[in-house]
This record gives structure tokens, C-alpha cells and sequence, in this order.
């Protein structure tokens, strides 16, 4: 058992119609046919929504997104049409909401890798491979890969695991032609990305986008290169062979497997709240990376 601890009952904004609630977002049409899309300050770890907020995290996720998105303009056109609130909306909305073209999904997560280390070490270790593709021998976890891997997965409900399929399997399911322009804008993306981090002294090991078509054109979607989405690792403390220090929800993780939590992964105990010291350092890391990445200031 897995989902929402509290599931939030949510905010009814005249004009909006709400459409989803996800582990994170809210999702809601407009009056004109638009998606609008709001950055909530929940947490999820181990397929759990969590009850403790992380304060400004929405913020810095919707903030990050629209910066990764300039800077990916020139490789593949965003969903976002506009950053104003929409009118009766929250005053809490501003800085985490974005109204989207509304596109036709592909059902896919797009997966790029530069280093070995989650469900692709775990695959790894047992085959030599990672979604079929072989690779060296002598990997270990945090290892860098000779070259960008695309290791596409099925996109799950809430609480439920996304599973790595293979390239075959996605072009089995969309085609070849789009399983191709998505391999292909997967990989531009994550190389342009992985670049741009090193230059700040972090390390992209990986990150999931999420495309779809506007027309026939492909445009990525959701939020792109955020702690979320992403494995951000300090590049001055990278060491393969050990599990890497992060600017993600490790704390969260690491909290929860703890004595102090009290809290048996394998039952189907729902996680306890967390602890003020825990939210606390989440919050910090989310924001150090948001202002190393972008070299703007959190206010």
C-alpha cells in the first residue's frame, strides 16, 4: 500500500476546472482551454506522498523549470504560455503556477543517464546491462558512463514505480519515428544540461523529461532538470563506488530508514511526519541548488 498519507482536497479557483491532483502538482483547465499548472510544496519518498511540506519548494521547482527552459529553447520549444496568475487564484499560486499549452503526452518518461547508480546500478549488477543496452565491465555505483544513455520507463499512477523499459518496447508503443525524436531530444537535452551543470560544480547523473506534441511538433513539458526530476551531485565530492551526497530528498530518505522514524518500509504503515530539522535541510538543499545552477539569489 502506497499513495497519499493526506491526500489534499483541492483549492476551487472560479474559471478553473481541476483535473488532477499528482504527487506534487495540481492540474487545471482554464476557460480557453489551457493547462494550468501549480507547484504544490509537498514530498514524496518510497512511492509515498508524505504529510510534511517542504516550504518554497514548489517555488523553487517552477522557478528552476522556467530557467532550464530558456536554456534549452534553441534544442526543443517548452509548453509554457505564461506565468500570470490567473485571475481569483491564491495569493500563494504566484511563483509556482504556470499556464501550458495543453499537448498530446507521450506515454513514456524519458530518461537520460551519464552515471551508473539507482534502478540502472541495480540492473547493472545483475546483467551488465541498463534497459537492454549492454555496457563495460568494472562499473560501480556513481561510475561515469562512456556516453549519455537514453533508459526509458512507464509512466506510473501515484504510488506505484515507474518501470525501465527498452527503446524497442517504447517504439513498439508510439513508433519508431516518435520513439527516435524522443530518444534524440532526450539525449540533446541531458547533454546541453550535463554541461551547463559541470560549469557550476555539479554533476547531472540523471533526469527524467516528459514530452509531448503540439501538432506535430515535439515539446517538453512538466518540469524539466529540478532536484525532482533529477540526481544534482556536488561535483567536488563525487567519488564512484558509494552512494553520492545530493541536492535532492536524501535527507527525507535517509530520515525515514532511520531508527529515529520509527517507520518500517516494508509495512504498510504510512511514513510519519517529519521532523523540523529534517524539512529544514531539504529546504537548504533544494534552494543551494536552485542558486548554484542558475547564479541567482532564493528570496
Amino acid at each position: 500500500m502506497s499513495g497519499f498519507v493526506e491526500k489534499p482536497e483541492p483549492i476551487q479557483v472560479p474559471g478553473l476546472v481541476h483535473l488532477h491532483t499528482g504527487k506534487v502538482r495540481e492540474l487545471y483547465r482554464n476557460e480557453a482551454g489551457d493547462l494550468v499548472m501549480v507547484a504544490s510544496d509537498r514530498i514524496s519518498a518510497y512511492d509515498w506522498v508524505l504529510p510534511t511540506e517542504i516550504p518554497d519548494k514548489g517555488r523553487v521547482l517552477t522557478q528552476l523549470s522556467l530557467w532550464w527552459f530558456d536554456q534549452l529553447a534553441d534544442l526543443v520549444p517548452h509548453h509554457v504560455l505564461s506565468t500570470e496568475l490567473p485571475a481569483g487564484a491564491p495569493a500563494d499560486w504566484e511563483g509556482r503556477t504556470l499556464v501550458c499549452k495543453s499537448l498530446r503526452m507521450a506515454p513514456v518518461e524519458c530518461v537520460a543517464r551519464g552515471y551508473l547508480t539507482g534502478s540502472g546500478l541495480a540492473e547493472y549488477q545483475e546483467s551488465r546491462t541498463v534497459c537492454g543496452l549492454a555496457l563495460p565491465e568494472g562499473l560501480v555505483d556513481g561510475s561515469e558512463l562512456p556516453g549519455p544513455i537514453f533508459t526509458p520507463a512507464t509512466k506510473a499512477a501515484v504510488g506505484e514505480h515507474d518501470e525501465n523499459v527498452s527503446y524497442e518496447e517504447v517504439a513498439r508503443q508510439v513508433g519508431a519515428d516518435t520513439a527516435a525524436q524522443l530518444r534524440q531530444a532526450t539525449l540533446a537535452a541531458y547533454t546541453r544540461a550535463r554541461d551547463i551543470a559541470r560549469e557550476r560544480g555539479i554533476i547531472l547523473a540523471d533526469t527524467k523529461f516528459e514530452f509531448g506534441f503540439d501538432g506535430d511538433t515535439l515539446v517538453v513539458a512538466d518540469e524539466v532538470l529540478t532536484p525532482d526530476s533529477s540526481r544534482f551531485w556536488p561535483a567536488e565530492q563525487w567519488e564512484p563506488g558509494h552512494a553520492q551526497p545530493s541536492y535532492d530528498k536524501q535527507y527525507v530518505r535517509d530520515w525515514l530508514t532511520s531508527a529515529e522514524s520509527g517507520w518500517d518500509r516494508a509495512s504498510e504503515q504510512p511514513p510519519p511526519a517529519l521532523p523540523q530539522h529534517v524539512v529544514d535541510a531539504t529546504r537548504a538543499k533544494y534552494v543551494e541548488a536552485y542558486e548554484r545552477l542558475t547564479g541567482l539569489g532564493w528570496s
